[in-house]
């Protein structure tokens, strides 16, 4: 090869150099990796940990070879383990924890990876330390094999010629047998190496005929690789293409020079398809360029809808659940776009991750903020199902009845309680009022028929009595109403809208009767009340307790009205007849007021007897 094929191949070589600066060397490793690594995302984590148990027990001719599958597996586990845990801290901050309280749940299948990766790391650490020590070797392997090129063209060598051809071409194939040198010193002594090479053939005049068939097999052997290098073209994947070119390079400083004659054409030849496999790469990155930037604008997007979102307004749990499915739906959406230009990848994560981070911090203060007022509810709605299981057996209707409505009515005046318990406590109330109104159904559907049944009765004792005939035996005719008076107070109740209109009915009856033999007024009250007294102290000393309250009242008002006139009378003077008649009706209203409040003494006193007995 002569100086002009050398300065081209350097110089494609340092175009290659250019282009992998700016971190794209760092992208063509990572579409290797992604495009020769098998796809990982559908499996689980124990999976992941058998898959890379699997590499391990493979025993790869290089373990630079499942690299890419390596990477792929710890990429996909920790993605996995990552959603995992913030699926947790989700749900742990939605329950009201506090974001500085939550710990991952340990993992062990992290644990078995941790030590899988390891033993990969000190197996490829090893096979690298091999390969650079078997590299090193090899250099001094290659620079004996130069000292004995170089004694071999030294022209004060006398050895016959015929002797060193086999020598020389001996050597050659020991250089080629050996492998790769370190990288340091691989271009120098590639160098080194042709020039020897050249000078045993320029100076030591090997015969035309050997020449050119070393010539024309190198040239059979370029032409081979340049062939290779056009069809690199077709190849869809360019990142594949310009690794394969790479090798294809390496192998061309590998074979020796061709003719002058062919030399520049050749080189020509495979400079051009070259070219075409580096500008398929070079377009490949700028169009990857272009969709990062994209990729970008999207995610500065989404982080604006983030920020922009007006917090302030959502003052229910619905409302902030969903609003919470909308940022989830985001995060999805993020997760869908690819990446950003790696100097913006990290701080345009960092301001999406911050604005999602503000609103679960939010929503998690709102929870906390809402929990204790839920709390409060829940101990008011117990409160309210304890009076009303208080209240479901009782037997006082219309009480009861009327504090289970201002039940209802307070229960719906309280907020909510935690969800959890909002089912359980609302049974527990309507359970009991439930109970109540449908005993209360049921007694009162049959008190319907028996009040019916007491107004009948009624009704027939109203017709005994006018039809009862005051005789010359007035004793026994007192007799017979007294008794048809103790039957009328032993009949229950009647329908409550003919209750009012029975009495007035059954009282004219019996004044009739009553004033038909003469009887004092106030006896005749006393005589009745002492029957009607009987009937309600056969009703328990809760209703003697209430009657005695009642006269107790009746009593006060009483003394409060006769208190009123004689001291109006007091005001009255001068001997007008008129002032004399104002007078005389006062008084006369005062004596019977009087008259009745004795009539109350006595009651309460008989009242009073009968609790006693």
């Amino acid at each position: 090869m002569d100086k002009m094929e050398e300065m081209d191949l350097l110089k494609i070589q340092n175009d290659v150099e250019n282009q992998l600066v700016d971190s794209v060397e760092e992208q063509v490793l990572d579409v290797e990796m992604s495009v020769e690594s098998a796809d990982y995302s559908d499996c689980t984590e124990g999976e992941l940990v058998e898959k890379m148990k699997g590499l391990l027990k493979s025993n790869p001719e290089s373990y630079a070879s499942i690299k890419g599958d390596v990477e792929s597996i710890k990429q996909n586990f920790y993605r996995k383990l990552k959603a995992k845990n913030e699926e947790l801290k989700s749900a742990f901050l939605a329950d009201g924890g506090e974001e500085a309280d939550f710990e991952p749940v340990p993992n062990p299948l992290e644990d078995e990876l941790k030590e899988l990766l390891a033993k990969y790391k000190e197996k490829r650490a090893s096979e690298l330390m091999r390969q650079e020590n078997e590299k090193k070797e090899n250099l001094e392997s290659k620079r004996r094999l130069l000292g004995e090129l170089k004694v071999l063209i030294d022209e004060s060598n006398t050895e016959d010629f015929g002797k060193r051809i086999p020598v020389f071409q001996k050597i050659q194939q020991d250089w080629k047998a050996i492998g790769d040198v370190p990288a340091s010193d691989s271009n120098a002594l590639w160098r080194e190496y042709q020039n020897c090479v050249e000078s045993f053939y320029d100076n030591l005049k090997i015969n035309k005929e050997l020449r050119d068939y070393d010539f024309r097999k190198n040239l059979e052997a370029k032409n081979e690789l340049c062939e290779q290098a056009e069809k690199l073209s077709s190849e869809e994947d360019v990142v594949v293409a310009f690794r394969k070119l790479q090798v294809l390079h390496e192998k061309w400083r590998e074979i020796g020079p061709v003719s002058r004659e062919n030399r520049e054409e050749i080189w020509n030849r495979f400079k051009s398809a070259s070219t075409v496999v580096h500008k398929k790469h070079h377009d490949y990155f700028d169009k990857l360029k272009e969709t990062e930037i994209e990729n970008l604008e999207k995610k500065k997007a989404l982080c604006e809808k983030l920020e922009s979102m007006d917090l302030s307004e959502l003052s229910s749990y619905k409302a902030w659940q969903e609003k919470s499915d909308e940022i989830i739906e985001l995060q999805n959406e993020w997760k869908k776009i690819g990446f950003a230009p790696k100097k913006d990848n990290v701080a345009i994560y960092e301001r999406f991750r911050a604005a999602c981070d503000e609103f679960f911090k939010q929503k998690n203060d709102f929870f906390k903020s809402t929990k204790k007022a839920l709390v409060d509810n829940l101990t008011q709605k117990i409160a309210l199902c304890e009076k009303a299981e208080a209240l479901k057996d009782s037997v006082e209707w219309k009480s009861a009845s009327d504090k289970l409505v201002l039940l209802q009515k307070e229960w719906k005046q309280i907020g909510a309680v935690p969800k959890k318990q909002s089912e359980i406590v609302w049974k527990r109330f309507i359970s009991a009022c439930d109970y109540f109104f449908e005993r209360k159904e049921k007694e009162f559907k049959s008190q319907k028929n028996e009040q019916d049944e007491n107004l009948a009765k009624k009704k027939e004792i109203i017709e005994q009595i006018k039809s009862l005939e005051i005789g010359e035996d007035s004793d026994a005719a007192l007799v017979a109403l007294k008794e048809l008076t103790a039957k009328w107070n032993q009949i229950g109740f009647v329908p409550f809208k003919e209750k009012d209109k029975i009495y007035k009915v059954y009282k004219v009856a019996i004044d009739e009767k009553f004033d038909k033999l003469n009887l004092d007024r106030n006896a005749r009250r006393m005589d009745v009340y002492k029957a009607n007294l009987q009937d309600i102290a056969n009703k328990g000393q809760q209703k003697l307790q209430s009657e005695r309250k009642r006269l107790l009242r009746q009593y006060e008002t009483l003394t409060s009205e006769i208190a009123t006139y004689e001291n109006n009378i007091g005001f009255f003077s001068g001997s007008s007849k008129k002032a004399e008649g104002m007078i005389k009706d006062m008084e006369l209203k005062v004596s019977k007021l009087k008259s009745e409040r004795e009539v109350v003494l006595e009651k309460i006193k008989m009242l009073e007897e009968a609790s006693e007995a």
